[in-house]
């Protein structure tokens, strides 16, 4: 199994996003929630925890690396949170995963969206860049702008906004801007994280909800998040994680990428990061569809799962990586862990060890199937 290929990202073997937090770096942040510490103090540790994994990132081999998301609590929240029009509340309900529950912070629009020079992402992701070494990349994560669409986070819209395209089209630009001063800060790979293709697929597939609704939600979607793209410069790398969610190992959408298929391969994505885990996902069938036949664009195998500790066999991954190259050419395939780590500051039930072990199999496993690589 071997290829050549022009892509550089994403990589051949690629991280997702979040890493497990420290015990020091949870402490940290309940006791600057408590007024026990300085926000000061807080981010010195954080800093010092970010340091410590870039430098283990970087020794594992990976080409791109991340912050571990240790500067958030939520993978979404926090970031939309930091955009102008957006504000915090407690939403009273928790998500519900398979099994568990989170806690209840959410998000609103509290005025019209727009891009925030201040955001407090920006002066993280120069964090970052200053551990980075020459050769590899800082890869910063955020949410997709369609998590504005969902779980009442839009639904003051008519209050600012006479029409709901005047409103995509601002979340549209809010993004848009962000992208662009990232790539301004030295950012040549960012990745948009997104749950509402899982939730459409969850809601796509059931015959008792209004599939309307919902195909409308996908068009949207497809409307944001191509105009956000557009026009950004031609050396950014620009991917997207479709996540089934993710949180103290449990999950919350199941089904098969069929029902959105046709709009996924719609995205002006760079490589899309996909989850396959498990028989949750279906199978390859339509794989071909989402890749949409575009030799630029890289479809991302997460085959090897973030949410347990058990290694699963190289080989059965290289078979399932054979499998899904009859839909898609190896050329434009790559590995994964299915999610990140950590989501949500409380993380998955695996240790920082379990972790590292599950990102050398990615590591490795892709070096037998690419050597290039």
């Amino acid at each position: 199994m071997t290829t050549t290929t022009t892509i550089q990202a994403p990589f051949r073997y690629d991280v997702v996003g979040s890493l497990l937090r420290p015990a020091s770096l949870k402490q940290a942040h309940a006791q600057l929630a408590a007024g026990e510490i300085t926000r000061d103090q807080e981010l010195a540790i954080q800093q010092t925890e970010i340091k410590r994994i870039v430098a283990e990132q970087v020794k594992l081999g990976l080409k791109a690396v991340t912050d571990g998301e240790f500067s958030r609590s939520w993978w979404h929240l926090d970031f939309l949170w930091g955009l102008t029009g957006v504000g915090k509340y407690d939403y009273h309900k928790s998500y519900k995963f398979k099994g568990d529950h989170t806690r209840t912070d959410n998000a609103e629009l509290t005025g019209k969206v727009a891009y925030n020079p201040d955001h407090p992402f920006f002066a993280a992701f120069k964090y970052l860049q200053s551990l980075v070494p020459d050769g590899v990349f800082a890869k910063q994560t955020i949410p997709s702008p369609t998590m504005l669409f969902r779980d009442n986070r839009s639904d003051n819209w008519s209050k600012f906004y006479d029409r709901w395209e005047d409103y995509l089209t601002d979340l549209a630009q809010a993004y848009h801007e962000t992208i662009q001063h990232f790539y301004d800060l030295g950012c040549r790979y960012i990745q948009l994280d997104d749950t509402t293709w899982a939730f459409l697929i969850s809601k796509l597939n059931d015959d008792q909800t209004d599939h309307a609704q919902y195909t409308k939600m996908a068009t949207d979607a497809v409307t944001v998040i191509n105009a956000a793209l557009a026009g950004l410069p031609k050396d950014l790398t620009v991917t997207t994680h479709i996540c089934r969610g993710n949180f103290k190992s449990t999950y919350l959408f199941s089904g098969s990428y069929d029902v959105v298929a046709p709009y996924l391969g719609q995205l002006n994505y760079d490589g899309l990061f996909l989850e396959y885990d498990n028989q949750r996902a279906g199978g390859f069938e339509i794989l071909d569809q989402i890749w949409n036949h575009d030799e630029h664009k890289r479809i991302v195998l997460g085959l090897v799962t973030s949410k347990f500790p058990e290694l699963e066999n190289p080989a059965d991954i290289q078979a399932r990586i054979q499998a899904a190259s009859k839909k898609v050419p190896l050329a434009n395939l790559a590995l994964s862990t299915q999610c990140g780590f950590a989501s949500t500051e409380e993380g998955n039930q695996l240790s920082e060890d379990q972790q590292w072990a599950k990102l050398k199999l990615v590591i490795d496993t892709a070096k037998t199937v690419w050597p290039e690589a």
